[in-house]
């Protein structure tokens, strides 16, 4: 059995937020520019974990490698730039979980392979307050790396083995494991149906945003109940960093 979390760390797109519908906009807003028509939002949705570069490939057919792709990437996210939160929502039935963690000793944060100047005004637009926010571009490294969430452990105050890292991509279990943290996967996620999911080697699956907050609020209240309270945090030290 897995033990309650103390820290919770969310990837963002796709397992807190979805911001599926605002980037569908911006993939067809580039469709637009090249005179096609729009594309169905399913088949944009599978796509949006992998990045800005997928979805222009979804978008026009071009590769990373094909000289107009970075030209078309850029008209792409600055479409998107314009307004990142016009429908982007946290997932329903994840709010009773983020008020519970944001109850000492607990915490959560998010480590995201998105670049800062749009996670930062996502989250800020939504109204949340995470301990950590760790961004593509705030280390040398990023996801399926371990050091984003090592270094979100530490802001946190929490040891690696006290977290849950949840996200809805290979490469988030991929850091999870990395970082000695519980790989938690999400089937509420943005993932293509022709991906194995559950070849990820994930610890838990959780199909639906509400069944993650009842399991972990279950969890918390069975830890607090054997307890008589939360456990404390484990404290800045080299096992809250992830490292020997």
């Amino acid at each position: 059995m897995i033990d309650a979390p103390l820290g919770l760390l969310f990837d963002l797109d796709g397992t807190l937020v979805d911001t599926a519908p605002d980037l569908a906009r911006a993939t067809n807003a580039l469709r637009a520019h090249h005179g096609l028509d729009a594309l169905p939002f399913e088949v944009i949705r599978a796509q949006v974990s992998n990045g800005g570069s997928a979805l222009v490939t979804l978008a026009l057919g071009l590769e990373v490698a094909h000289p107009e792709h970075a030209a078309a990437r850029e008209f792409l996210l600055d479409s998107y730039a314009c307004d990142v939160a016009a429908e982007s929502r946290v997932f329903p039935g994840l709010e009773p979980l983020l008020a519970t963690w944001s109850q000492p000793p607990r915490a959560w944060g998010i480590v995201t392979n998105k670049p800062r100047a749009y996670a930062a005004p996502l989250i800020e637009a939504l109204g949340l307050a995470p301990g950590a926010l760790l961004c593509a571009d705030d280390l040398p490294v990023r996801k399926p790396a371990p050091e984003p969430l090592w270094e979100a452990a530490q802001r946190l105050g929490v040891s690696a083995s006290q977290c849950w890292y949840i996200g809805d991509h290979l490469r988030d279990m991929q850091a999870a494991q990395a970082a000695g943290m519980a790989a938690i996967a999400v089937g509420y996620g943005y993932i293509d149906e022709a991906e194995d999911r559950h070849s990820w080697g994930a610890d838990r699956w959780y199909e639906h945003p509400r069944d993650l907050s009842a399991a972990l609020i279950a969890l918390d209240a069975r830890r607090v109940g054997d307890n008589g309270q939360a456990q404390p945090r484990r404290g800045m030290d080299s096992e809250a960093r992830g490292r020997p």
